[in-house]
């Protein structure tokens, strides 16, 4: 009996103890439904949200591809529309017109009577045309100095003005008023394709740039290294030689005369052409005369003037690396220069020699100036209008000249340049002055 209260009393201490632990199970299990009810009322918003996040997208969508068919279907009609504009069309006459042109304006400071000055040089508008695919029309209008007029020794003309009958590459023919093809300058003068401010004075009195000829002739490449220009044109006016600037004075700018045509050609020969060179090497040797009489004028009025001339000239360029070098020399034979008078000499000789170097750093290359270049240079000319007289005629010690320039070139883009050099100046007779020098140069 004893043992079996022992057991009850076990018993019951056991139930007591299970009854609490119970009631706490009770009560964590409906903690745990209402956590999961919440977790799944969560995960039902969140479901919710991204369903309506993907309607707005879908709709954001919708709107865009509205607003992209639009936009095709408007661009499509004004591509419909412009189908008929002569501006797309190769064949209208429209895109058949080349336009371009170039110019310069100077500051010159200068000792001795020429004084300061600023100076719109030039101002240059080209216009070409092209007829067919082997008729193409040619012409540069100049107006120089900024004014024209009796007062004035400001020009406005017909620089060049040709017809191109494109043949073959070793035959064409060109008719019209053209560049007397002798030397550099006189065939490549846009200010951004030179250095210095002012045309070397070679080539102001022994190849009087800019020199233009009316006549015929013809032009090719004989082989990819070696091209050539020959033409028979109006001769000069022998009456406008004198002592300082040599045959400058015998250009007819007007009507020429066709009384004692010349002859002029130029042969150009380029070594590397077939064949690759290293250092960015680039060579040109060219060679170039000019042969007639001197009896022509204006309008056809001849001056009575009983002589010929010839020139004989060559000419290179060389680039290898960063530097550039260019010279030229021509020598001018008279015949009948005692009969000219003006103080005219029987030979004039010149030649000048350049050379350049290409110093502005690669890393400054950035930005707005990405395609800026400088470049630093010195030329020498050397040239005398009074090289040989007639007997008997007293030379004039002014036309035995010599100049040294420095200076330097800054490509704001490779057609866009300011420069600026200083001319040390010399010669036999009174001393000419030096001159300082600034210029802006352009091409398009």
């Amino acid at each position: 009996m004893r043992a079996m209260r022992k057991w009850g009393v076990v018993l019951a201490v056991f139930l007591a103890a299970a009854m609490p632990s119970r009631a706490m199970a009770e009560e964590e299990a409906g903690d745990s439904r209402d956590t999961r009810i919440e977790e799944l009322e969560r995960a039902v918003r969140e479901l919710v949200e991204q369903v309506w996040a993907l309607k707005e997208e879908h709709e954001a969508e919708k709107a865009a591809a509205k607003e992209e068919y639009e936009t095709l279907t408007h661009l499509s009609a004004q591509v419909e529309e412009m189908g008929t504009s002569p501006l797309l069309d190769s064949e209208s006459w429209v895109n058949k017109f080349t336009l371009g042109g170039y110019g310069e304006a100077h500051a010159n400071f200068e000792e001795g009577p020429s004084g300061d000055q600023f100076d719109i040089h030039r101002a240059v508008l080209y216009l070409g045309y092209d007829f067919s695919d082997w008729i193409k029309f040619h012409s540069e209008t100049e107006i120089e100095h900024a004014l024209v007029s009796s007062e004035s020794d400001g020009e406005l003309l017909f620089e060049q003005i040709y017809l191109d009958f494109l043949l073959s590459d070793p035959l064409n023919v060109r008719v019209g008023r053209v560049l007397t093809p002798l030397g550099i300058i006189n065939k490549k003068h846009e200010p951004p394709t030179f250095y210095g401010v002012e045309r070397p004075s070679f080539d102001r009195v022994i190849i009087p740039t800019t020199w233009s000829s009316d006549g015929v002739g013809i032009f090719g490449s004989l082989t990819p290294s070696l091209k050539y220009e020959a033409y028979v044109v109006g001769g000069l006016d022998g009456s406008g030689f004198n002592d300082l600037n040599g045959i400058r004075g015998g250009r007819i700018e007007e009507r020429a005369s066709l009384h004692e045509p010349a002859f002029t050609a130029r042969l150009d020969y380029y070594p590397f052409a077939l064949r690759e060179v290293g250092y960015g090497q680039a060579l040109r040797l060219g060679a170039s005369t000019y042969a007639g009489g001197l009896d022509n004028g204006n309008e056809g009025d001849d001056p009575g003037v009983d002589g010929d001339i010839q020139i004989y000239s060559g000419d290179f360029e060389y680039t290898i690396s960063r530097f550039d070098f260019r010279g030229v020399t021509a020598f001018e034979n008279i015949d009948g220069a005692r009969e000219i008078g003006n103080g005219a000499a029987e030979e004039i000789f010149g030649w000048y020699l350049e050379g350049g170097y290409h110093f502005w750093p690669e890393a400054w290359k950035k930005g707005k100036l990405a395609k800026s270049d400088a470049v630093a240079f010195v030329r020498y000319d050397d040239f005398d209008t009074q090289y040989d007289m007639p007997s008997g005629v007293e030379r004039n010690p002014d036309g035995d000249r010599n100049e040294w320039t420095v200076g330097m070139s800054f490509y704001f883009l490779p057609n866009l340049v300011f420069k600026a050099d200083y001319q040390f100046r010399d010669s036999e007779g009174d001393d000419p002055g030096d001159a300082f020098n600034l210029g802006l140069g352009w091409q398009f």
